[in-house]
């Protein structure tokens, strides 16, 4: 689906069109695509296993591991991240360090 297929109305207008077709524009849609289509072959596929966690010890404030935990279970998970996040913002950084 193209951007000119999309049509914006307001909950409205689409209560007040509610059972039109537009045949037309149907027509000029492409087909769907073979289900067949875009398999793809895992026969030479390569399992990458990923690197274990390291364990660290880290001050951080207590507003800021309270803040995490309230998240709810998984906490240290979401602030591994958000520093991967940050890290992933400022490349010119990592390829500095190494």
């Amino acid at each position: 689906m193209t951007k000119e297929n999309i049509r914006h109305m307001t909950l409205e207008e689409a209560l007040q069109t509610k059972g039109e077709t537009d045949w037309e524009a149907l027509d000029r849609m492409e087909p769907i695509p073979d289900p067949e289509e875009g398999i793809l072959d895992w026969s030479r596929a390569q399992v990458e296993m990923p690197r274990p966690k390291q364990p660290v010890s880290l001050r951080l404030d207590a507003d800021v591991v309270d803040f995490f935990k309230t998240q709810g279970r998984g906490y240290q998970t979401h602030i591994n991240a958000v520093l991967r996040s940050y890290m992933k913002a400022h490349p010119e950084e990592i390829t500095r360090s190494s």
